[in-house]
């Protein structure tokens, strides 16, 4: 097992890349930019970093020119001959051959494209710009990255002894925490701890924990290069980002209305089984889910990812069963901003009504809260999101308007379309 503490210490005296492979990224996307690949190739996307915890200066804590190596690297990146058989050869929700030849000739063959990095203030600017299926490959590098080296240079004036009593006792939180999730019966938890990980090795050693801690229980990894490694399954269908480009390019208000339901379709076409889980919040659950068409209702199960979560799978049950569906055959999957309590609280709630399984994310990649001083390892809320599509602006309302992005007068706009009414705010804590 690697000696993390140490490999930490060493950063100091040698450049250390931190993503490595284009495949350190999560299943969903490389689901999605097949997809994008076959059904919109020729759309031009623009995608932003957006730190939604503003208090936290990246620009003062990360240096420009070691931010700029890291991203130059990943641009040099390319598919190596094993993570190509894995890709082509592997067997994803019992399915061979999830990816087409034709994708996968042009995925090994592609170097991400530029990008365009300036400090504004105490953030950065970062944006990619391009085509769709080029272009989104970089969200879960550049965020990688960037929490990595917002991670170091929190931990460069540490000693020796101090980074092993520090990963000491993080290890020991995380176990403690596996420890209690013994005790759920019936449980299924994956890890989705990529996008906002503390850095690539201790996710690594996250995963082996759970493997280890968990046996069945564990489900398996976002992360595909640590499915590989780990022979474990990669888990993820798809994301937000779908719904906002295809609306983005909606030409009217009609259009617009249709969009989300437009992106399941050309879904429904590639995938069966496990792949078809409805995500439903982009534009409001409630509302989404009034308006679905019926073949919707047949597909395996919805994941909760905003607002309160057990309003959200109360919603999915109750349209199941007004569609005629058995929700006891119906898998919620619960994925945003989940701890120990609330998965138990989840699971002792909704075990017996539906089939439920967990996405773990930051707090279980990223939990270093109260580990050193002012706290200033605690996780932060990091996105890079698709902006515009076609010159035309990207808009998300979420089930919590605290998650809302987009110009105020297209929120507004979206709303109308979307039957969206008043939202409780929460807390976005990751």
């Amino acid at each position: 097992m690697v000696d993390i503490a140490t490999r930490v210490y060493n950063h100091k005296w040698k450049i250390d890349p931190i993503v490595r492979s284009l495949i350190d990224t999560d299943f969903y996307k490389l689901l999605m930019c097949q997809s994008v690949f076959r059904n919109k190739p020729q759309t031009d996307v623009v995608f932003s970093l957006i730190n939604r915890s503003n208090h936290i200066p990246l620009a003062n804590l990360i240096d420009e020119g070691e931010l700029r190596e890291q991203l130059d690297h990943i641009r040099s990146l390319s598919l190596s001959r094993g993570e190509s058989t894995w890709l082509r050869g592997n067997t994803f929700y019992g399915k061979r051959q999830m990816f087409r030849s034709d994708f996968m000739e042009w995925f090994e063959n592609m170097r991400l494209p530029t990008y365009h990095l300036e400090r504004k203030g105490d953030q950065y600017e970062l944006t990619f710009e391009g085509k769709w299926h080029e272009v989104m490959l970089w969200e879960i590098p550049a965020l990688a990255v960037l929490m990595e080296l917002r991670s170091r240079a929190v931990l460069n004036n540490m000693r020796r002894f101090e980074l092993q009593v520090l990963y000491a006792r993080a290890m020991t939180r995380v176990w403690e925490k596996i420890e209690q999730l013994r005790s759920i019966d019936g449980l299924g938890i994956a890890d989705f701890g990529t996008r906002r990980r503390h850095s690539f090795l201790w996710q690594d050693w996250c995963a082996q924990a759970m493997i280890e801690g968990l046996g069945p229980a564990f489900t398996g990894t976002s992360n595909c290069l640590i499915a590989m490694r780990r022979e474990v399954e990669a888990i993820g269908t798809n994301a937000h980002e779908l719904p906002m480009v295809y609306s983005a390019l909606a030409e009217s208000d009609t259009e617009l209305a249709q969009a989300p339901y437009e992106v399941l379709s050309d879904w429904h076409e590639e995938h069966d089984g496990n792949l078809r889980i409805i995500l439903p919040d982009t534009y409001g659950t409630q509302g989404f889910l009034d308006n679905a068409p019926d073949w919707l209702a047949g597909w395996t199960g919805i994941r909760v990812d905003s607002g309160d979560p057990a309003t959200g799978a109360e919603i999915a049950i109750n349209w199941w069963k007004s569609r005629g569906e058995d929700p006891m055959e119906k898998r919620v999957i619960f994925s945003d901003g989940l701890d120990v309590d609330k998965i138990r609280e989840l699971h002792s709630q909704f075990a017996h009504r539906t089939k439920v399984s967990f996405g773990w994310g930051t707090l279980l990649t990223n939990d270093f809260r109260g580990l050193v001083p002012n706290d200033t390892l605690a996780p932060f809320s990091l996105v890079c999101k698709a902006v515009s599509a076609n010159g035309r602006p990207t808009v998300k309302l979420s089930d919590n308007p605290e998650k809302a992005m987009g110009p105020k007068d297209e929120i507004e706009r979206y709303k109308r379309v979307f039957g969206v009414g008043a939202q409780p705010s929460i807390e976005v804590i990751v």
